[in-house]
């Protein structure tokens, strides 16, 4: 099969690699029918961490062509999605919620999923079938974000304990952040405040529903933030990028008793104990249990209730793949999707 390939930093191939096989009774095959790059992918890309010939992409919806003897809740021909790390779904820490923690979690990155197929470990527990059968052209940008950025957004809202009422802030203007955005207007927030500036991504959030938006960061965001809100912080904050200036903004731009929602890939960040106590947030995130939301955001996606496919902005073949990680590393997309034949 052909599938993408990260030789080294800054260096993507589609290549023919090996055909997936079942390794476990708990594994599916699928056959891969839309993929996409992650802005999490941009970290090797950019150098940030060691990479040597590494199979690409956690994000998928595909068709089920084989299932392992113990897979019992999914047939062959279902078309579903998966979320980007592979849960069992019945742990403790599951039942709790938090799959993307799950005792016997496999990261899909891991295994790549840009590409024509895929093994899914512990597949009765990760993938969730499209309840009409093979979705509609239309619908299949909207399905892929739910396997991740939708999710992670979603997740990140919930752990800001967004909620009717409430102001909101967004550091973070990539497709985490944006449809961070579009959740926390799902979830019934007053105002929805987003640091951005970018003018199309600016445009995008007002689309999902932010009612503001700030092009200054740091200490200056902030105190614009402040200004806008009569004096006070958000009651809830997104931080969707991961680095040291984007968790001290969103730490700051939160109002004493209020709750940030951290879910950027965190890199090289180190909070100041001082500053975190002084500040007397709620701090909740990390990687988002997108299994235990996939039921809802599917349905939600069917019913037309959210258009989350938005953010793709820049579609490629799989065999372009590497045009779909150039674009986005130079921000002339936001996320790039990898349609499959």
């Amino acid at each position: 099969m052909r599938g993408v390939v990260m030789e080294a930093p800054g260096r993507v191939v589609v290549t023919d690699r090996p055909d997936p096989v079942i390794e476990e009774p708990t594994d599916a095959i699928i056959r891969v029918t839309a993929a996409c790059v992650c802005g999490s992918d941009l970290w090797p890309y950019r150098g940030g961490w060691e990479v040597d010939h590494a199979p690409m992409g956690h994000e998928y919806i595909g068709e089920v062509v084989e299932l392992g003897s113990e897979v019992t809740t999914l047939n062959v021909g279902d078309h579903v999605v998966g979320s980007f790390i592979a849960s069992c779904n019945h742990c403790e820490i599951c039942l709790a919620g938090y799959q993307s923690r799950c005792v016997r979690a496999v990261g899909m990155g891991g295994i790549g999923t840009q590409a024509e197929y895929a093994r899914i470990p512990l597949a009765a527990g990760t993938l969730v079938p499209i309840t009409d059968g093979a979705p509609e052209a239309d619908l299949v940008p909207s399905l892929l974000t739910a396997s991740d950025v939708l999710g992670t957004g979603w997740f990140a809202a919930e752990a800001a304990q967004v909620g009717p009422g409430k102001t909101v802030a967004v550091v973070g203007d990539g497709a985490v952040g944006l449809l961070g955005v579009l959740a926390t207007s799902e979830l019934g927030a007053e105002r929805i405040v987003v640091f951005s500036r970018h003018e199309r991504r600016q445009e995008l959030a007002r689309v999902f529903g932010a009612t503001d938006v700030i092009a200054t960061r740091g200490d200056e965001g902030v105190a614009e933030l402040t200004d806008l809100l009569g004096g006070l912080g958000a009651h809830s904050v997104i931080e969707a990028v991961g680095n040291q200036v984007s968790m001290e903004q969103a730490i700051a731009a939160c109002r004493p008793g209020g709750h940030v929602g951290f879910v950027g890939l965190n890199h090289g960040v180190a909070l100041d104990g001082k500053q975190l106590f002084g500040s007397a947030v709620h701090l909740h995130g990390g990687p988002a249990p997108v299994r235990r939301m996939l039921p809802d955001l599917i349905e939600r996606i069917q019913s037309g209730a959210i258009d989350p496919g938005l953010v793709f902005d820049h579609v490629v073949p799989l065999e372009q793949a590497a045009e779909g990680y150039r674009a986005m590393d130079e921000r002339t997309a936001i996320k790039s999707l990898l349609t499959i034949d």
